[in-house]
């Protein structure tokens, strides 16, 4: 029986994640669950899934949380703040953590866990994306086990030899990471202008969270993956390619050195990928409905627009000049975002403020992870007053 803690069990990924867990009792049990803001649903999950601890943002929401839990006769204990993050990733009791709190917040409390050896299932690429050299020498010194949750990254680690160390001895030439295109797809930078929050959230193929949808129309997440697997496979950035395919068929492909190329896939539902990195080496049933390739008819592919979706070129320039240059992209790319979402920027913008600091900060290589944080910390502070400066 595994025991999991579960950081992020509100959003897409988490409510997935347990949806999975509940097929399969007699494997897995729920240690401890986070959240942020959707408490009623968070105290929902603690009852349905009799979850040990519960743990939220701070004393108040702790406190909402608590009375809720109370009045459904629940006995699951309310913890809050980072710290208490930290204790649910790297308890004793715990077997596995998934890891899907998203954007740096999730950073600390998953290289908690992974200093305490546990087995990661990470659905937070920024962990890796601010923090890679870092993050990746802890898994090593730990001896944790590391298994990627974004379905393109789990295509590529199910093309991989079982003893894939590095591209090169195992014969690989390219990675290709596939990419829906998002809602935009086609679309140029003048249509892209005027577009609302709730149309750049209308994903054509996946159910996802606000942040990450959006991240997915301006292709900011797949810039995001790109660095993310440089760091889990071991690549330079000169050796992933990006593809566009719109039906969100195949995940992602491999090709070998002798013409060979290998690809995943499966309809377009997170749960197999969470299913597959639970149950490794195994395999479990996921709920997912199976691939009929007769009724998909035809697969299709595309170079992506550079012009039109700028993001995802600032992203390769990022994991090209390494050091903390992904960090600051992450952040301000966060921070640009939420900008969006709350209507003070038009989407177009957002390369805009990425773009601007980039070039207005130095990268440095960072050697902690309060070097990291300062970086982060830095690039928030420039792109949120360079949104001051476009909002005046």
């Amino acid at each position: 029986m595994q025991q999991i803690t579960l950081l992020g069990a509100t959003g897409s990924i988490g409510v997935s994640t347990l949806d999975v867990i509940a097929r399969h009792p007699d494997k897995y049990s729920v240690y401890a669950l986070s959240g942020n803001l959707q408490l009623e649903k968070l105290a929902l999950q603690c009852q349905a899934h009799q979850a040990k601890f519960a743990v939220v943002s701070d004393s108040v929401a702790a406190a909402e949380l608590e009375g809720l839990l109370q009045g459904a006769g629940c006995t699951t204990e309310v913890l809050y703040g980072i710290d208490a993050l930290c204790q649910v990733a790297s308890a004793n009791d715990v077997d596995t953590v998934m890891a899907a709190i998203v954007g740096a917040a999730g950073l600390v409390p998953t290289l908690a866990a992974v200093s305490a050896g546990k087995k990661i299932l990470l659905a937070n690429k920024e962990s890796l994306v601010m923090a890679g050299g870092l993050f990746m020498q802890a898994i090593k010194e730990s001896g944790s086990v590391l298994l990627p949750i974004d379905s393109e990254h789990n295509a590529i680690f199910q093309c991989l030899p079982s003893d894939y160390e590095q591209a090169q001895s195992a014969g690989i030439s390219k990675l290709l990471l596939s990419a829906s295109g998002g809602p935009f797809r086609g679309w140029s930078q003048a249509e892209m202008s005027t577009v609302t929050p709730d149309q750049a959230c209308a994903h054509p193929n996946w159910s996802m969270g606000r942040k990450i949808s959006v991240d997915s129309a301006s292709l900011m997440n797949k810039g995001l993956e790109l660095i993310e697997a440089c760091w889990l496979f071991d690549v330079g950035p000169g050796q992933i390619e990006v593809v566009v395919h719109p039906q969100s068929i195949i995940h992602s492909l491999v090709q070998y050195i002798d013409g060979s190329v290998l690809a995943q896939l499966g309809n377009p539902d997170m749960r197999t990928p969470i299913a597959h990195a639970l149950a490794w080496p195994q395999r479990i049933d996921a709920g997912v409905a199976d691939l009929n390739l007769f009724d998909i008819g035809q697969l299709n592919f595309e170079k992506p627009d550079l012009e039109a979706f700028p993001c995802l070129q600032l992203a390769f320039d990022a994991a090209q000049a390494a050091g903390d240059a992904p960090a600051i992209l992450n952040a301000a790319n966060e921070i640009a975002v939420q900008a969006f979402l709350d209507q003070r920027i038009g989407f177009t913008q957002i390369a805009q403020v990425v773009g601007e600091t980039l070039s207005g900060l130095s990268f440095s290589e960072p050697e902690s992870l309060d070097a990291v944080q300062e970086s982060d910390s830095k690039a928030r502070a420039f792109s949120t007053a360079y949104i001051a400066e476009i909002e005046s």
